[in-house]
């Protein structure tokens, strides 16, 4: 089931209980929008762990808050989301995470890693774009293993805008992440 069979149907967070459940097939909704996909790549899965690892040994080391692979965030009932990784401050999770273990709000950082094909992409770059920086997530990185690339947007003036797009050998640093700095290559190993 592609987004595009679901157009003109208005779904949201209770429909996904009546959906079949196939192993790995991850069912989101975006403004109303139905978007599935299957399971992913293993560079693609190597990529949100990397990811995850060194956000998280920052997180230990600073105490500031935890990295998580693959949330659920129900924003609302038209708007049920699995990002690839995020990064959450203690005093937004604290707040934002509710009994089944869902966040109902934005976390400060949201990584999506890119998965192959024209309707993925499009969900990550302009789809969810539209979502996160919508719902207040203050950074958005996406990542492409295949070009070994990371774009990073950042809220201007209430909204997420690409400030710089990182190589290989390039330092990412976040003003929301007090002396983080990874060199871009160690997601791609």
């Amino acid at each position: 089931m592609s987004e595009a069979a679901t157009k003109g149907v208005r779904w949201n967070s209770t429909d996904l209980e009546f959906l079949p459940e196939n192993v790995g097939t991850r069912y989101e909704i975006i403004d109303g929008d139905l978007f599935t996909s299957r399971p992913f790549h293993w560079n693609h899965q190597q990529t949100c762990g990397n990811i995850c690892i060194e956000l998280e040994s920052w997180s230990s080391s600073s105490g500031l808050g935890e990295a998580v692979v693959s949330p659920g965030i129900v924003f609302s009932e038209s708007d049920d989301v699995i990002p690839d990784v995020v990064w959450i401050s203690n005093e937004r999770l604290a707040i934002l995470l509710d009994d089944a273990g869902h966040l109902t709000g934005a976390p400060e950082l949201v990584v999506e890693v890119l998965s192959a094909g024209t309707e993925n992409v499009r969900r990550d770059k302009e789809a969810k774009l539209k979502l996160y920086s919508t719902r207040g997530v203050e950074e958005y990185w996406i990542a492409d293993w295949r070009l070994q690339k990371v774009e990073v947007y950042r809220r201007e003036n209430a909204r997420l805008v690409l400030v710089e797009t990182l190589m290989g050998d390039d330092e990412l640093s976040s003003p929301l992440l007090p002396s983080f700095s990874c060199v871009v290559s160690r997601f791609f190993v």
